[in-house]
Formats: C-alpha cells, structure tokens, sequence
C-alpha cells in the first residue's frame, strides 16, 4: 500500500554509460516518520539511490514512490514533499545566513512576512541566529551543514533526504546536528533517509538500517536485530596470576558469555581477574559480516554518479 509519507522502492536499477551497474535491483520501505540509516562504503550506490529517489537522476529500470508519488511520472510532486540536504551543499560565500533563508523561502512562494519568521524560526533550530547576519563563507564546515539543513526544512517536508550530512565534521557539529534530526523524526514526524559510512551515526539515530554493497542490500533490520545476528557478547579477561590462566580459560569456555556466571565461577574458584572486558557485538561486526570488508574500505568513488546527474 502506498504511504503518503513513507519511501517504497522495488527493483531500482541504475547502470550507467561506461558500464557500471551502481544499484542493482533493490528493494526498500521506509515508513512515515521513520528514520532509516542506508550504509556502505563510497561507491556501494548510496548516493545513486538518494539522487533517484530525490528526482535527479532517472532510474535505468524498477520502480519507486516517495511520499506516494512516483519519482519519474510525478517529479514535481515528489520535489515538493522532499527536503534534500546533499554532499554538496549549494551555498553563497557572499551572502548571510540570513539571506540564504529568505532566498530559499521566496523560492517556496513563502510571503515577506512568513519569509522572516520562518527564517528565523529555522535559524533559530538549527543553532545560527548569532551568525544569521555573517556571510557565509566565513562559516566553519559544521555552521555550513547545520544551515544547509535549515534550508531543507524551509518549505516543512514530509521526507528528508540525509546523504553523508556529517561526513567531516567535528564531534560537537556532529552530535548537535543527530540531536536535531532525531527531534524532527519524534517530535514533527518527518521521515528521514540518511545515508552514512559513520557506523556510530546509524546505530545512534536509525529506527531501521539497511547495508548496502556493490549495488544490492545485503542486510536490512533494526540495529540491535542485525547484531543480534552475528551472536552473543563475549568476555575476554585477563588473570592477576598468570598460573590461573588455564582454568580461567576453561570457566570462560563453559559459561560462553554469561558475565553472571562467570563472576560467580571466578569467585567460588578463587580466581583474581586484573581486567574483564564484555565486547558486544557492533554495527561494525554486522557490515564485516555481510560484506566481508570493514566500512572503512572504500570502493571506487562516485564522481561519475554526479557529473551524469549535473549533465
């Protein structure tokens, strides 16, 4: 069924004129108010899906609809339902905060005076209403991002497209602007498809993720479903008396991860631990397991997905 404010994608394919086939037939739902976290390392087909899904690039076969309405019969409608804060964001060194506000809600056919306030509203959310009156290319990358953001939001989408809006940037940037994202999915109910390779981001703030490698998804659930899969926690310790490593190993062994009882199978032993460190199981984990690779391993770059997207 179609969801008026939720993402549906069967068998989008997108291959491109020198040969490769950067998504490769998947399948998705993201439903309204939703945030879902799409990973992969560069070139895996995460920001070929979101410039399909976002109307700027045609898919080469399969089907989606965004906010109920198809992304290559009802382009107009989709744009209109969708915010879209992309890699590269389309600011003005040379004007204001400020002006790029008012700039972006005249474009939205917003009146002079709910031009202000609205512009002020989102200055105000997104943390830059003491640099609203600065140019912008005196801005640090993370006042660029968090504006960008502001800009996405002007005309109160339904859905937002999220791709790699933290890629760069520091730990204070970054926290401050998942903390606005997670408000506007719980408090506004906007949807939110945020692509990432920061495996921290997905587990912080996705409903649902979704892996995807060399074009297909290759895992899809909750974040705590997908680990559950790979297993257990598991304790690793290290004995005060290496002569009781032997039976520490064996107590180890038998109790297979249970910290309970382990703790009482040193204690009646008589065992001294000098460190015991619980390891559970990471998105981390979960992306090796599935792709064979860590995240960090990045495949080819994506350069040409934007150059056919700008042509």
């Amino acid at each position: 069924m179609t969801q008026p404010n939720g993402i549906e994608v069967e068998r989008l394919v997108r291959v491109f004129k020198k040969g490769p086939r950067a998504v490769d037939g998947i399948d998705l739902e993201v439903a309204p108010g939703e945030i879902y976290g799409f990973l992969g390392p560069n070139g895996a087909g995460k920001s070929t899906t979101v410039l399909m899904l976002t109307t700027l690039l045609p898919p080469t076969g399969g089907t989606a609809r965004v906010a109920g309405h198809d992304i290559v019969r009802d382009g107009p409608a989709v744009r209109e339902s969708i915010g879209a804060a992309l890699q590269e964001a389309a600011l003005d060194p040379f004007l204001t905060g400020r002006e790029h506000m008012r700039l972006q809600a005249g474009l939205h056919g917003l009146g002079r005076s709910e031009r202000d306030r609205r512009s002020a509203e989102l200055l105000e959310r997104v943390g830059l209403s003491e640099a609203a009156d600065r140019k912008v290319g005196g801005y640090s990358g993370g006042m660029k991002r968090r504006l960008d953001l502001g800009l996405a939001l002007v005309h109160r989408p339904r859905i937002l497209f999220l791709d790699e809006p933290t890629t760069g940037l520091d730990i204070q940037s970054r926290t401050a602007l998942w903390d606005e994202v997670s408000r506007l999915s719980k408090d506004d109910g906007v949807t939110v498809f945020l692509t990432t390779q920061y495996l921290e981001e997905a587990d912080v703030l996705a409903d649902r993720v979704g892996i995807i490698d060399h074009g297909r998804i290759v895992a899809e659930g909750t974040p705590a479903a997908l680990k559950a899969e790979i297993g257990r926690a598991h304790v690793e310790a290290e004995p005060a008396d290496e002569a009781d490593r032997g039976r520490l190993d064996a107590i180890l062994d038998r109790c297979d991860g249970d910290l309970t009882a382990i703790v009482r199978a040193l204690d009646a032993d008589g065992i001294r631990v000098a460190k015991l460190t619980v390891h559970e199981p990471s998105l981390d984990d979960v992306f090796l397991a599935k792709t064979g690779r860590s995240l960090e391993g990045a495949g080819e770059g994506e350069e040409e997905v934007l150059e056919e997207a700008a042509a």
